[in-house]
């Protein structure tokens, strides 16, 4: 009686093939071979006795020799690429010696995109903050490019040279957030009209820096540093969003850097206020935590960052609600006006605007509902759950406390936006688009 097709392939022994993951055949659990029927069915089965092993999801013959345990930690340590440590050639090759144009413009760190080895990448160049060792660098490099969250750009490898390291990341097509806010060729158009693609942005980006700060599963506390529009980049059609520049405060000294000037600061005795020089002491650690220079974004900046210049997930924290608070508006974080009594230039924050809206102003009237409904962007056409709104802006404000032990951790936000993404969700099913209506277009056709 002839074999069938998959009786043969069964019997058949094959040569072991290298997988394109990059796992080594002798780490992979192996399947137990079908037995193949004697009868004319073809179908095949596994031996109901053979255990399930939960680490990794396949069940395992009693003959395996690798164990569950090891299996884990061979697959989980095999799973990552390992970082490419470029060469300046390499990186002077793919953006033609730098000339190519940069791939963005408006942003004060220089980009550019291309091709390395084979891969669509995008190059930042950076500078040293600190030097760092050789083997610090390349433990830091390891320990991040092991990191894998869909809602964070992947880091590749990295090149250094002179002054300068430079960052390799996955390209991600998209636009930044603070583009897709704020269009400067039309002010009345946006890619997120409406609020359920709010919310998947806002959703995307909590449980990203949640994982930054929580879920690496790594000894090294991982500080982003660079929370704010512009560095979150949303993709098309389902408007998620990613986080960029993950690394390269790690990377580029400046949280070790920082946190070492203010150990300096506090290992500085005090000398008693009776003495001459105690003047001339106070004024040199105030000259030296003056003279210290830290990069910032106004309005992304937490009060303590501001004084101090240090970088703690506590800033960041700060930095997602201003964002959370940009998106719900629409509006930039900080704007300047002019005021012709004072001649003066006046600040007026996102953060002051939104305390107005939940604190109540009796010369408004309306209620919170209807201040709410005046500060939510207008290109959400007044659709959207207001209940939900008042939450989101609630635990937005919680973030951007003036006092950083008074902002929750990004564990207990993520939680918190999750669920009201849910309910968005819900909100958005039972809203009905009417149908029955006619309408007509003197568009061209």
């Amino acid at each position: 009686m002839c074999k069938t097709k998959m009786a043969v392939d069964a019997s058949t022994p094959r040569k072991p093939r290298t997988p394109k993951s990059g796992i080594p055949s002798s780490s992979r659990p192996t399947l137990p071979a079908p037995a193949a029927s004697s009868s004319s069915d073809p179908s095949t089965s596994y031996p109901s006795s053979a255990p399930y092993s939960a680490s990794s999801g396949f069940k395992l013959t009693s003959d395996t020799s690798i164990s569950s345990g090891n299996s884990l930690a061979s697959f989980r340590g095999s799973l990552p690429e390992n970082p490419h440590i470029y060469d300046f050639s390499e990186i002077r090759s793919a953006t033609n010696n730098f000339l190519a144009k940069r791939y963005s413009s408006s942003s004060s760190t220089p980009s550019w995109r291309c091709a390395l080895r084979g891969r669509d990448v995008i190059v930042f160049q950076r500078k040293f903050r600190r030097k760092l060792q050789t083997n610090q660098l390349r433990d830091r490099l390891s320990v991040i490019c092991r990191s894998h969250h869909v809602s964070i750009i992947k880091l590749v490898g990295a090149c250094i040279s002179g002054e300068h390291i430079y960052l390799v990341y996955d390209f991600v097509n998209g636009a930044n957030l603070s583009d897709c806010l704020r269009n400067t060729k039309n002010v009345n158009f946006t890619v997120l009209s409406s609020w359920i693609s709010r919310m998947q942005v806002a959703t995307d980006l909590a449980e990203g820096l949640d994982y930054i700060h929580n879920k690496t599963g790594l000894t090294l506390s991982l500080v982003h540093n660079h929370i704010k529009s512009s560095a979150i980049i949303v993709t098309e059609p389902s408007f998620n969003a990613r986080i960029s520049h993950f690394g390269a405060s790690q990377l580029c000294g400046e949280i070790d850097e920082e946190s070492e000037n203010a150990k300096e600061m506090e290992e500085i005795p005090e000398e008693p206020s009776t003495s001459p020089s105690s003047t001339k002491s106070k004024d040199v650690r105030r000259s030296r935590s003056s003279n210290k220079k830290f990069e910032g974004v106004k309005g992304y900046m937490a009060p303590e960052y501001k004084s101090t210049g240090v970088a703690t997930q506590k800033s960041d924290v700060y930095a997602f609600g201003v964002v959370i608070l940009e998106l719900l508006s629409g509006d930039e974080p900080l704007k300047f006006k002019y005021d012709k009594k004072t001649g003066e230039f006046v600040s007026n924050s996102v953060i002051d605007k939104a305390r107005a809206v939940l604190a109540g102003d009796p010369a408004g009237g309306g209620g919170v509902e209807g201040r709410l409904r005046r500060w939510i962007d207008r290109r959400l056409r007044d659709s959207f759950p207001v209940e939900v709104a008042e939450e989101v802006t609630r635990v937005a404000l919680e973030c951007v406390h003036v006092d950083p032990d008074k902002r929750p951790n990004m564990g207990r936000v993520a939680g918190k936006i999750s669920r009201l993404y849910l309910k968005s969700k819900i909100w958005s099913d039972n809203v009905k688009t009417p149908t029955d209506i006619l309408s007509a277009s003197f568009a061209p056709r």
